[in-house]
Formats: structure tokens, sequence, C-alpha cells
């Protein structure tokens, strides 16, 4: 075993969960560009992108757990959101991890990239804030009105049936759990208040991950030893992004992710395109 390789993927575990918990993403729009570039340019050893595809589902998976149970208590998941795309994310996620053992490294870089670029966009379209849960929370801290708020959300569920099964597909491609493109599409299409968006799509994406993890283990796409140094990582990483997150206001979380999702969108277009 390569001790170098595996402390390097210690690190880039609970950097990706880090932003995982912070931003409410799986944490592979900043994981498969982290395990392209970094082990290499250290000199510690060289990642090929369907071990990559692989390795990132199964951090995904644990970083979305330990995420998911800190955004649930701090009561920001809409149960009836997560089980309408959650069902539909599990089919198909784990069609586009089955269909990804058939596909080169390039083109699911190419859907990556496509997947980055989207997200990208959206997230720079302007979009006023929900202002419901700190209006009505004046006076109660706001613990029992986000409680009420997340479970009485409403939205289009038959559309965000469809989003998720599409997401679900091309995330189950490239290993990832999808919620760099789902938060965008839950936040403009979907009209999901920002945190309640951001804390429900850790619960939807397990089922993402949980699914893509099962279709790509069945196809030999996993290198478990290496999978499990980056969830050593995950774990913490995760709990320490939460934590740091709830100190940080709304639109500062979606600048944020919006900046992370259009440098890896130019990064991997550019080196496609070159």
């Amino acid at each position: 075993m390569n001790v170098y390789l595996t402390l390097t993927l210690v690190g880039i575990g609970f950097g990706g969960a880090f932003f995982s918990g912070l931003l409410g993403i799986g944490g592979a729009i900043i994981l498969i560009p982290l395990l392209m570039y970094v082990p290499k340019a250290l000199g510690v050893g060289a990642l090929d992108m369907q071990a990559i595809t692989g390795m990132t589902m199964v951090q995904v998976l644990f970083a979305a757990l330990s995420g998911y149970f800190f955004h649930k208590k701090n009561n920001t998941v809409s149960s009836s959101l997560v089980v309408t795309m959650g069902i539909s994310i599990i089919i198909g996620s784990l069609l586009g991890s089955v269909l990804s053992k058939s596909m080169t490294g390039e083109w699911l870089k190419a859907i990556f990239a496509f997947l980055a670029a989207v997200a990208a966009v959206m997230m720079f379209i302007p979009r006023k804030e929900e202002e419901k849960v700190a209006a009505v929370a004046m006076g109660n801290g706001g613990e029992a009105t986000a409680i009420y708020y997340a479970d009485t959300v409403s939205f289009n569920k038959p559309l965000a049936a469809v989003i998720a099964l599409i997401v679900g597909i091309l995330a189950g491609m490239v290993g990832a759990g999808g919620a760099f493109i789902l938060i965008p599409l839950m936040l403009y299409v979907l009209k999901i208040p920002t945190r309640i968006a951001v804390g429900s799509s850790l619960a939807i994406i397990l089922f993402s991950a949980a699914a893509g993890a099962v279709g790509k283990l069945s196809t030999g796409q996993i290198p478990l030893m290496d999978s499990m140094a980056l969830v050593v990582g995950a774990i913490p990483g995760a709990q320490f992004g939460g934590v740091f997150g709830k100190r940080v206001k709304v639109k500062t979380l979606r600048l944020m992710l919006a900046v992370i999702i259009s440098l890896t969108a130019v990064k991997m277009w550019l080196e496609i395109l070159g």
C-alpha cells in the first residue's frame, strides 16, 4: 500500500466532506477534481476516472450521512421533499452507475463538466431569498418555526420527482450524489428556501449515493482500500463543515457554492477542450 497516497486521500476526504456539511452537498463537485489533480501533483500516485467515480460515490455516501444528522438536528430537512425526490433519485442513480461501466473516462469527464457548468450558471441567477422563517420566528428563537416550516414547505411533487430521476441518472454516471446540480434546481425551479434546500439535499443524496454505490460495487468500479481512506477523513470533515455553516449567512453560502462550482466547471472544460 502507498502510505503517502493513503494520507493524501484522508486529507482530500476531509476537505470534500467539510464543504459537504457546510454547503449541503455530497462533496463530489470538489472531490472529483481533487482526486484527479492532487495525488498527481504531489507525486504520490495517479487515479483513473473509473476509480475516481467509484471512490467518490462511497465518500459522498458517508459524508452525506454525517452531514444529514447535523442538519436534521437543526430542523432544516423537509420529510415530504426527501421522500418525493429520494425515491426517484434511487432509480436514476442505480441506472446511471451501471451504465457508467461501459463509458470512457473522457465521456464521464464531459458529463461532469456539463453538470457543473449548468449548476454554475443557475447559482448566479439573482433570487430574492425567502424571509418567511425569519419573520415568523421573531420572539421564539426560531427553532419551533424552523420545524414547522421545513415540514410544510410546498412544491410541485411530479416535477420534483422528474428532476430527481434525471439528476440521479447523470450523477450516478459520474460518481456523485448530485447535490451540486440538485440544489440550484430546488432553489430556482421548485422555489425551495435555501436552508431547507441545503438540509434536505443531504438526505436526498443519501438515497442517490447508496444506490450508486451498489451499482458501482456490483460492476467492480470501487477500489475499497482507497475509498475507506476517503471515508476516514469524510466523517469528521462533514461535522466541522456543519458547525461552521451555522455561522454563515444564507447569501454567503450560495455565493461560496456558486464560486466553487464555477471554478470546477471552467477547469474541467479547459482540460477537455485542450
